[in-house]
C-alpha cells in the first residue's frame, strides 16, 4: 500500500481510554508518512487539552459538556446546558473543518466526538470510528449509520453496529507491551527491588487509583497478609489515594509490599509479575492479551453501560481471565489471585488463552482502513 500525505482529524477523549488509542493512531499516521498533517479536537477543559500537546500534535477545543447521570444541583445545572453547547459544538466543528479541510475524520468514542464527526459527515467527509470496549458506547452507536468503517476490538459487534462497516483492528497499545522473555522479567524484578525464588503480584488501579482494590489490598495487610509467605506485591495505589495509603502503610514493616502512586516502567511491572490484579478498561485488557499475561479482572460499576464487566467476560469466557465483582473485593480479591498465583498450571492456561486474543498491529490495522476509505 502506499502511504501519501493526507490531512486528518481526530476527535474523543475525557478519559486516558479514549485519548490514548487516539494519540497511537497519529504516531502510526506520521510513521507511515511524516508529512501527513492531523489535528485533534477535544472538549474544553478535559484531559484531552493537556495530553494531546504534550504528545506533539496540536488540538483545538469544544465547548461540548457530556450528560450527567447522578443527580445533585451541580449536575442538573450541567445537564440543562447540553443541548445548547452540542449545537455551539456542531456550529464550531464545521468552522473547524472549512478550516483545516481534512480528507477523512477519525473518531475514536467520548462524547467530544459526537460534534465533530456528525459535522463531518453531513460535510461528506469519508469517516471512520474505533469502538474499544466489548459493549459500545453512545455516541459510536449514534454515529454508526453516519461513517463508512466502524473498527472494533471484540467479537459480536454486529449487536450494535452494521456488519458490512466492522473491522476487527483491536485497540492500540503501548509498543512496550509484548510477551516478555525471562530476561525481561528478571530484569523487572531487579528494577522493583525483588526475589526471583518468590511470586509477584501487580496490582493497578490507574493514574487515580481505585479505592476498591486499595480497600482490598488494605484488608489483606490488616489481616495479616494471609497465604502470602512467598509472595511480594507492587502495589499502584493512584495519585487520589496516595495520602492515605501512605498513613495506612506507616510504621509497618512490609518490605514484601511496595507501593507507589505511580508506575513509570509499566513494562518492567508487566514482565515481572506472574499475577496482575487491574479494572477492566478496554486498554488494560488489551494489554493483557499483548502481554500473555493472567489477570483477575476487577470491573469497575461506575461507568456507562458497565462496558468493563463486557470487557472483561470477553476473556474470561475463553478462559483468558479471573473475574472477580467490585461489590466482593474485599473478600475474594486477595485470595483469588493468591491462589492463582501459586498455580502455575492455572496461570499458563490464562496466559496461553490471553495470547490467542491478542491482536497487537491494531494501530496499523486502523490507518491501512483509513487509506482504503479513501482509495474507495
Amino acid at each position: 500500500m502506499e502511504y501519501r500525505k493526507l490531512r486528518v482529524i481526530i476527535s474523543g477523549g475525557g478519559t486516558g481510554g479514549h485519548i490514548f488509542p487516539a494519540v497511537s493512531i497519529a504516531k502510526k499516521l506520521k510513521e507511515v508518512n511524516p508529512d501527513t498533517e492531523i489535528l485533534f479536537v477535544g472538549a474544553e477543559g478535559k484531559m484531552e487539552m493537556e495530553k494531546v500537546p504534550a504528545e506533539g500534535f496540536e488540538i483545538v477545543g469544544l465547548p461540548i459538556v457530556g450528560l450527567q447521570r447522578q443527580l445533585n444541583i451541580k449536575n442538573i445545572i450541567n445537564d440543562v446546558q447540553v443541548p445548547a453547547r452540542f449545537l455551539g459544538s456542531i456550529r464550531r466543528a464545521r468552522k473547524i473543518i472549512k478550516e483545516f479541510k481534512p480528507e477523512i475524520a477519525v473518531g475514536v468514542g467520548g462524547y467530544a466526538s459526537a460534534p465533530l464527526l456528525m459535522a463531518a459527515t453531513r460535510m461528506k467527509l469519508p469517516a471512520l470510528i474505533q469502538e474499544q470496549n466489548g459493549f459500545a458506547g453512545l455516541t459510536n452507536k449514534m454515529l454508526a449509520n453516519k461513517v463508512q468503517s466502524i473498527c472494533v476490538a471484540y467479537e459480536g459487534m454486529e449487536r450494535f453496529f452494521p456488519a458490512d462497516k466492522i473491522v476487527m483492528s483491536g485497540n492500540p497499545i503501548r509498543p512496550s507491551m509484548h510477551p516478555y522473555t525471562e530476561e525481561e522479567r528478571l530484569e523487572g524484578l531487579r528494577f522493583y527491588g525483588f526475589t526471583p525464588g518468590k511470586r509477584h503480584i501487580l496490582i493497578v488501579g490507574g493514574s487515580l487509583g481505585s479505592g476498591t482494590l486499595n480497600n482490598a489490598m488494605k484488608a489483606w495487610i490488616e489481616a495479616g497478609c494471609p497465604g502470602g509467605d512467598d509472595v511480594e506485591v507492587l502495589w499502584q495505589c493512584g495519585r487520589y489515594y496516595k495520602q492515605g495509603v501512605d498513613a495506612f502503610m506507616e510504621g509497618r514493616d512490609l518490605p514484601h509490599i511496595k507501593h507507589s502512586d505511580f508506575i513509570g516502567r509499566m513494562d518492567l511491572a508487566y514482565a515481572m509479575a506472574d499475577v496482575i490484579i487491574t479494572r477492566s478498561g478496554a486498554s488494560s485488557v488489551s494489554e493483557i492479551c499483548a502481554t500473555a499475561k493472567a489477570a483477575v479482572f476487577v470491573p469497575s460499576p461506575n461507568v456507562a453501560e458497565d462496558h468493563q464487566t463486557h470487557n472483561a467476560m470477553a476473556l474470561v469466557r475463553k478462559d483468558a481471565a479471573l473475574l472477580v465483582r467490585d461489590a466482593e473485593a474485599a473478600e475474594k480479591l486477595l485470595p483469588t489471585a493468591l491462589e492463582l498465583v501459586h498455580d502455575p498450571e492455572r496461570i499458563a492456561t490464562l496466559e496461553r488463552n490471553a495470547a490467542a486474543m491478542a491482536l497487537p498491529d491494531a494501530a496499523q490495522t486502523i490507518v491501512d482502513e483509513i487509506y482504503k476509505l479513501l482509495d474507495r
